[in-house]
């Protein structure tokens, strides 16, 4: 039994086999993409080549004597070449909804491997910021499509009472990505064509993913809402590693009946009184993990770390260590989310996120002054890291991975992959206006922006605390149950018989 007394057997053989692991990993490099153009692009944005060629004014304002700290890498131009995939990423997943019905998840994962390699080859080649921008572009739309199609792949692939474990793979490989990112940009950082090395070898990533998604089966899920049952039993029995599935094929085909036969539009019927609960979810909850700050941290790393006193090198070294740790906490995710569940580590990392942030805060203003124009010393930059380092990992095991697994276990499967979508593209967008503004808001707040990521993730933690519902070991087609019995959703659901 689960929270709430759900049962999390469903009566179907959860075991986890061979097969579904190595598809699962597989399905899950689909994370690599996303991570290495988080870790790659602040890295980039530090070298002086990249900058010379594309943004030499911040250079100039790089070497007036009296700059504030917080100020130098103050450019909209610059935020443009980091945002401008978050926008594209925003529409991809929105029309993502409607591929990954009609085509599949594997499908979708291939297309957005094979849209994000031709943004790449782009980049590596740039000589002007249009051919940059265009190049970002592709990518989002790449990160929009497999953002999309994996977390779902994974929750609908994974035994339900491991489906925690196996969702985390994707925040693992995003995670694999930034540190692989933040290494190449420390060896290509001395080479005058490092930059081209840094941004055109996303094609690795993506050629491994969209290679390995090729070679896997669709989810059952998929195929049986595409009318291919003969491949869903295959594939179910494969993943299941026995030839005993008709229960739960036999589940799926009902569920997936019941949703034709309603004969709605899912962007329609997701805004139903009876799926309030999930709507606010998928909407609150990319939010809240964004305005932790966390991604704009992973960009701006680099960047960061050289505002607040270390050099090129250190910063890159810096961004390394706060990489190295955040993918050792992901692993921290994997192995105790399916003992302690989301709502336990959602708690903790948002109580060690809050802590890490208001400390970072009360450290830089101590040591650059009010103004932001007194030097930090060394001892303090490193201070700052070790904060940073704290806080990266309790992202890393709680709001990393559980913003990603919570949207693709929660709803039913005729309107699963439209919520997945509105997901993605909240988080999209608030990356995107984050990305943005947070260089002019680190020039303008100066250390005052840590506390408004601090309390940010002060009300995310009270809004877990009173409204998301413990969904560990439930399976997807009983989630319902989840809704029904909660002190506050259980007035909009409506019983299921």
């Amino acid at each position: 039994m689960a929270a709430g007394g759900v049962a999390v057997d469903g009566g179907f053989n959860g075991r986890i086999t061979a097969s579904v692991v190595i598809t699962s990993i597989v399905a899950a490099s689909g994370g690599l993409i996303f991570g290495y153009d988080i870790g790659i692009s602040g890295g980039v944005t530090t070298m002086r080549p990249f900058l010379q060629k594309f943004f030499p004014s911040i250079l100039r304002k790089a070497a007036e004597a009296k700059t504030n700290v917080y100020c130098v890498y103050d450019s909209q131009v610059l935020t443009a070449f980091t945002s401008s995939l978050y926008i594209a990423g925003l529409a991809a997943s929105l029309v993502a909804s409607r591929l990954t019905a009609a085509l599949g998840r594997r499908n979708v994962m291939v297309l957005g491997g094979f849209t994000f390699l031709a943004g790449a080859a782009i980049n590596g080649g740039a000589e002007n910021i249009v051919m940059l921008i265009l190049g970002r572009i592709l990518l989002g739309f790449g990160v929009g499509f497999t953002n999309q199609a994996t977390p779902v792949y994974l929750s609908e692939m994974a035994p339900p009472k491991w489906r925690g474990a196996f969702n985390t793979g994707f925040q693992f490989f995003i995670g694999i990505g930034v540190v692989t990112a933040n290494c190449l940009n420390y060896a290509t950082a001395k080479l005058s064509w490092g930059w081209r090395l840094s941004l055109g070898l996303a094609v690795v990533p993506a050629a491994i993913m969209t290679l390995g998604a090729l070679l896997i089966s669709d989810t059952p899920t998929s195929l049986v809402e595409r009318g291919k049952l003969t491949e869903a039993r295959q594939s179910l029995s494969k993943a299941r590693g026995n030839t005993d599935v008709e229960a739960e094929l036999t589940d799926l085909i009902k569920s997936s009946e019941i949703a034709k036969a309603a004969n709605e539009e899912p962007f329609v019927t997701i805004f139903e009184r009876q799926y309030r609960p999930h709507l606010v979810m998928v909407i609150a909850i990319p939010f809240f993990q964004q305005v932790t700050g966390i991604n704009i941290i992973a960009f701006y790393a680099p960047v960061l770390f050289q505002s607040v006193g270390f050099g090129s090198d250190s910063a890159l070294i810096a961004a390394i260590i706060l990489g190295l740790v955040n993918l050792g906490s992901i692993i921290v995710s994997t192995v105790i989310v399916d003992r302690y569940g989301r709502r336990f580590l959602f708690m903790e990392g948002g109580t060690q996120m809050f802590i890490c942030q208001v400390a970072v805060a009360c450290v830089l203003a101590i040591a650059t002054g009010v103004s932001g124009t007194q030097n930090i010393s060394r001892g303090y930059a490193i201070l700052v890291l070790v904060l940073m380092c704290i806080y990266a990992a309790g992202f890393g095991w709680s709001w990393g991975p559980l913003s990603w697994l919570i949207p693709s276990e929660i709803f039913p499967m005729k309107i699963r992959t439209t919520g997945q979508s509105i997901s993605v593209a909240v988080n999209f967008a608030t990356t995107f206006v984050l990305s943005q503004t947070f260089l002019t808001m680190l020039c303008h707040f100066k250390y005052g922006t840590f506390l408004f990521y601090a309390a940010w993730i002060a009300a995310m933690s009270i809004f877990v605390l009173f409204f998301v519902p413990e969904t560990k070991g439930i399976p997807l087609n009983s989630m319902h149950a989840v809704w029904e019995q909660h002190w506050y959703w259980r007035r909009f659901v409506k019983p299921q018989l």
